[in-house]
């Protein structure tokens, strides 16, 4: 069949002659090699009727409606799936409701559901100008009721009936509305989270299809239902594409079956093929395929052997993948794979560079506490800077939903004997302790299992560390573990398994565990004969002291987390306990890591340690995590509320294991005798480095960069950056494309060295480059090295806050080579 059996070459390459991307057989859906497939009756007009294609498996695919159908003269179709309710129609038809930020701003706004069903805007009531718009995709979830703080503060004033939250994903602030009526507000609630179901529920075509639909309706300016060629350009501009206006003219004219001088329905999905070609996917396709048109069922298991290196059930696999890619009917039936849905698989979860069986929960989850890394969160309660920020139970509930597994709760005595959050001694607002107590037993499972460690720092009288052990008690219920796990004392800390659905309290506490499992301690510890007397007093005046400072009953509460000073890890081997834990300042952490980087590493084998960022950092900055991982640090805590490569890193290592915020750490940092040192090669095991090679191939309508100007079109480069141990931090980066952000070609080989591979994290950043200023950030997407498929793969690329921008993706080839080095090629 003249297949190639090389890897990671000749992807560019351009061909004579090659063979249309049309099938032999057709379904009812017309193949697409831009990306996606529309029947072709669902396009011959704007106005269409409703018209259902059947998928695999007899499940219908997509419902490519028009509201013209239900709705006569209405604009756009409606995207798969929805059906136009009497709910969405009044949701059209537009609603006045008031939007609230503070007890005091609280505006009317025209809040109306457009023709798409998937755009929502609202305007002034006062000057009738449309102040914002937001997707229905970028919403999460709809919370009814008075369940955001600011719809607290108006509970007496407007009843729970009337009030709903719209949360969007991201660090995007919430919108609290009040609707007029009851029936109101029910009416968007339960549009809205139809609409949610909808948009989360899109298989990859549907998705694809919602995007030509999309850019239709943004490039069809006076909504007529048909593009001229001034539209087009201007569509092209919104695409990131900077296209030749002869060669724009040239694919509007082909596209112009019809020669109006306009395209409409069909005739744009025929523009958007030609636009969307993507000629390296053709190139490899034909490799495979013999005849250029389809890729038989042995044509496909070879790719997936050779390329993929997919080694256990290939053909099983090929079946799968052809079940579930392939748009054709009778090329399903036929076990075959045409060129669309060969571009389908490679864009799907199974072509994605992370291995989609570790996006599962896939690791051993019965060892003890200190053999993982935990999801881990500074000053929870902010959601802005130290100083003048908001405290907001909102920033619990987001770090609980992304599987951070640590949250810190800053106390202070309050008003009314009731304790309160905020950052003390600065201007940061505040919220009841009661508040942060209740959504944590409301949140704390919804996204993972595994337990949550709640780090209490206490800075409260005496009288109110009694109400924070008696709302801890009463509100968290059986959550919170108030004894050891077998009623025994613990010679090494329990597993997350073992702690699923309980919450940990880290603080301080009087005496040692022991003490406690026998009964009150009113007795001085026990001397033996090894002791020494010095150090035995001074165990007395140290729970003297505590007993003059904390209440027995929050002490009580601490079990397998109790604080104590860092005093040397010799002090710590001889006198520490295993449910006992430090808290390192990263200046402190860092000097620990260079000074005695070994001894660091086998502390964290039996020990949790918790480091957290300088108090200098008052804008909520975050330093690297890597460097904390690399010394087998657990509770590395970062200033979520704070984008960047920091947090970037912590998604990405954590996005593995189900996302359960606990990721298990390797072998040689869990045993008590490693030797194992991040800054010393000589006690790194394993016969060499692992060669990473990395093909960038292109990349596929990147987004524009934000608050850039009209037209701007950016000259998008790709940088890998490896993070792991010192040896192996590295970056290198492809020239830049000038004015193509649309389908880029880098075609570039960079290839890094990786001695330490178990650590490594590899981020993959497009920036926009500037000669005379700092490049502007695109897209990222970081995952850890054990993560990674081989062979050709797309990387679907994440916003700055670490939300998804479909369809901005990134094609490349990935080798991993073993020991003893890279092959020659």
């Amino acid at each position: 069949m003249g297949h190639r059996r090389g890897r990671g070459v000749g992807v560019g390459e351009r061909k004579e002659g090659h063979a249309s991307s049309s099938l032999p057989f057709s379904g009812c859906s017309w193949p697409l090699l831009g990306g996606s497939w529309l029947s072709q009756s669902c396009w011959k007009s704007p106005y269409l009727f409703k018209k259902q294609c059947q998928h695999r498996g007899g499940r219908v695919m997509a419902s490519l409606l028009c509201n013209a159908r239900e709705c006569p003269g209405r604009g756009p179709a409606l995207p798969p799936g929805i059906q136009l309710t009497e709910t969405l129609e009044k949701m059209q038809q537009g609603t006045l409701m008031r939007k609230v930020k503070s007890k005091s701003w609280k505006k009317q706004r025209y809040f109306k559901l457009q023709d798409d069903c998937m755009t929502i805007w609202y305007q002034s009531k006062r000057t009738g100008k449309t102040e914002s718009a937001f997707s229905i995709s970028d919403v999460e979830t709809v919370r009814e009721g008075h369940q955001s703080e600011v719809l607290q503060s108006l509970a007496e004033e407007f009843p729970p009936e009337r009030c709903f939250t719209i949360v969007f994903y991201g660090r995007r602030g919430n919108l609290d509305l009040i609707a007029g009526t009851e029936e109101e507000a029910q009416c968007w609630v339960q549009g809205l989270r139809q609409l949610i179901e909808v948009a989360t529920s899109m298989d990859q075509r549907e998705r694809i299809d919602q995007w030509i639909r999309d850019w239709f309706q943004k490039a069809d300016k006076n909504k007529d239902g048909r593009m001229n060629f001034k539209e087009v350009q201007r569509l092209l501009k919104m695409m990131n594409v900077d296209m030749n206006e002869d060669h724009a003219l040239r694919l509007f004219q082909a596209a112009d079956k019809s020669e109006s001088g306009t395209l409409e329905g069909e005739e744009f999905v025929l523009f958007y093929k030609a636009l969307t070609e993507r000629e390296e996917v053709q190139s490899l396709f034909r490799e495979f395929s013999e005849d250029g048109k389809k890729l038989t069922l042995l044509e496909l298991v070879d790719f997936l052997r050779q390329e993929q290196l997919e080694e256990e059930g290939t053909e099983e696999l090929a079946m799968e993948l052809i079940d579930k890619y392939e748009p054709s009917e009778t090329a399903r039936a036929r076990h075959a794979l045409s060129a669309d849905g060969f571009l389908m698989y490679l864009c799907s979860p199974e072509g994605s560079i992370f291995n989609p069986q570790h996006r599962a929960l896939w690791q051993d989850m019965t060892q003890p506490l200190c053999h993982y890394f935990i999801s881990s969160s500074h000053n929870t309660y902010l959601i802005e800077d130290q100083i003048r920020g908001q405290s907001s139970i909102e920033g619990y509930i987001r770090a609980l939903k992304r599987g951070c597994r640590c949250l810190e709760v800053d106390c202070w005595d309050g008003p009314n004997g009731e304790p309160i959050v905020y950052h003390g001694h600065t201007f940061t607002s505040k919220i009841p302790f009661r508040e942060v107590v209740s959504t944590l037993g409301k949140y704390a499972f919804q996204a993972s299992d595994f337990p949550v460690i709640l780090s209490l720092e206490n800075h409260c009288s005496m009288e109110q560390q009694e109400v924070l052990a008696q709302q801890l008690k009463d509100i968290l219920g059986e959550q919170l573990l108030t004894a050891t796990t077998d009623g025994r004392v613990p010679t090494q800390l329990p597993s997350p398994e073992e702690l699923k659905h309980k919450i940990l309290l880290k603080g301080k506490k009087i005496g040692r565990l022991e003490d406690t499992l026998d009964g009150p301690g009113d007795e001085a510890p026990d001397v033996s004969d090894d002791d020494n007397g010095a150090e035995a007093e001074e165990e007395r005046r140290r729970m003297k002291k505590d007993r003059e400072s904390l209440a027995q009953a929050l002490s009580d509460c601490v079990v397998y987390c109790k604080n104590v000073s860092f005093r040397g890890f010799q002090e710590a081997r001889n006198h520490s306990r295993p449910s006992e834990i430090s808290s390192l300042s990263e200046a402190k952490a860092r000097k620990l890591i260079r000074d005695a980087g070994n001894e660091f590493v086998r502390h964290n084998t039996w020990q949790l340690t918790r480091i957290y960022p300088s108090g200098m950092r008052t804008d909520s900055s975050n330093y690297s995590p890597q460097e904390m991982w690399n010394a087998g640090c657990q509770i590395v805590a970062l200033n979520f509320q704070t984008a960047g490569m920091e947090m970037d890193l912590c998604d990405g290592l954590f996005s593995q294991n189900g996302h359960c915020g606990y990721v298990l750490k390797p072998a040689f940092m869990r045993d008590e005798g490693t030797l194992f040192n991040p800054s010393d090669p000589s006690t790194w095991q394993g016969p060499g480095p692992v060669t990473l090679t990395i093909q960038v191939i292109s990349g596929q309508q990147l987004p524009k960069v934000a608050n850039s100007k009209d037209g701007a079109i950016i000259d998008p480069l790709v940088r890998v950056e490896i993070h792991g141990v010192p040896a192996d931090q590295a970056h290198q980066e492809t020239k830049y494309i000038e004015n193509n952000g649309f389908n880029p070609h880098w075609d570039e080989t960079l290839q890094f060295q990786l001695h330490v591979p178990q650590l490594a994290l590899v981020r993959f950043v497009v920036e926009d480059y500037d000669k005379t200023s700092r490049n502007d950030f695109v897209g990222q997407f970081t995952l850890a090295f054990a993560n990674i498929k081989p062979g050709y793969r797309h990387i679907h690329l994440l916003s700055k806050d670490g939300t998804g921008i479909p369809p901005s993706s990134l094609f490349v080839h990935i080798r991993i080579t073993e020991p003893p080095g890279p092959e020659q090629d």
